[in-house]
């Protein structure tokens, strides 16, 4: 790539049928259109990208995002996890950078997708340089600080991950400090290279990936950095059926401002 070209990026939605709590989740209706329909065109609104995909290992999910004109491939049905389907695509669809967005998340802020390509473009600057970059939000629920299903990091004075948990890191010890502890929430938005992402299925799994169950702590176990931005977006991601309603209910809302 010459010096002067921007480089290509290309964000890829994996997109499962089979979901232990929701089956078909990708299809399921959010205000008339497929949840899959709601992401993609959101997406579509980054400035930083080139291109959109959703990565299915399911005709129906396909089919549905063609039906809306959008561009879907399929994948293998035995991926472990969304990062090694979005490294699926990365072999077949060459780009410069590749961002990785949820399929359970139909308000993404297209900005959040734009400032994890800058962030991911910092950690590049850097010496040495970093591969990998995602997102955070400042907490600001305490009752999200205990939740299993909010995902917490903490980050070095460089601005990369130290860790990943679903345990509430830092844990404060003393009250002293109960007032001044800041905890992340992480927000489960990724960007790469191209190199990094190929590399991602080749790695071994260690063992706080399947304890955690989060991908992300492949990458620190094999020792990489992930460089880790805050962005002021919290995520609303449709987890079970009931969440269905309460995105609904933002939709009218952002309608009626």
């Amino acid at each position: 790539m010459a010096a002067s070209e921007k480089p290509t990026t290309l964000a890829v939605i994996p997109a499962r049928y089979a979901s232990s709590r929701f089956p078909g989740k990708p299809l399921a209706p959010v205000a008339g259109r497929p949840m899959i329909q709601h992401v993609y065109e959101r997406v579509r609104k980054a400035s930083t990208v080139s291109r959109v995909v959703v990565a299915t290992d399911d005709e129906r999910i396909a089919e549905a995002v063609r039906s809306f004109g959008g561009e879907a491939v399929l994948t293998r049905s035995d991926h472990r996890c969304g990062t090694e389907r979005v490294a699926e695509v990365a072999v077949h669809i060459p780009a410069d950078r590749y961002v990785d967005v949820q399929g359970d998340e139909p308000l993404i802020d297209p900005a959040a997708v734009d400032a994890v390509v800058e962030a991911l473009e910092a950690g590049l600057a850097a010496t040495p340089p970093v591969a990998i970059a995602t997102l955070f939000v400042p907490i600001a629920q305490p009752a999200e600080i205990m939740d299993p299903n909010i995902v917490k990091v903490v980050t070095d004075f460089d601005g990369n991950a130290l860790y990943f948990s679903r345990a509430p890191i830092p844990w404060v010890r003393d009250d002293v400090h109960r007032h001044t502890a800041r905890h992340l929430k992480h927000l489960g938005i990724y960007a790469f290279t191209r190199e990094a992402l190929l590399e991602f299925p080749t790695l071994p799994p260690g063992e706080l990936e399947p304890l955690e169950q989060l991908e992300q702590l492949r990458w620190l176990e094999n020792g990489y950095a992930i460089r880790a931005a805050e962005f002021a977006y919290d995520s609303v991601s449709v987890d079970l059926p009931a969440d269905v309603e309460r995105v609904e209910k933002l939709i009218r809302a952002r309608a009626a401002s």
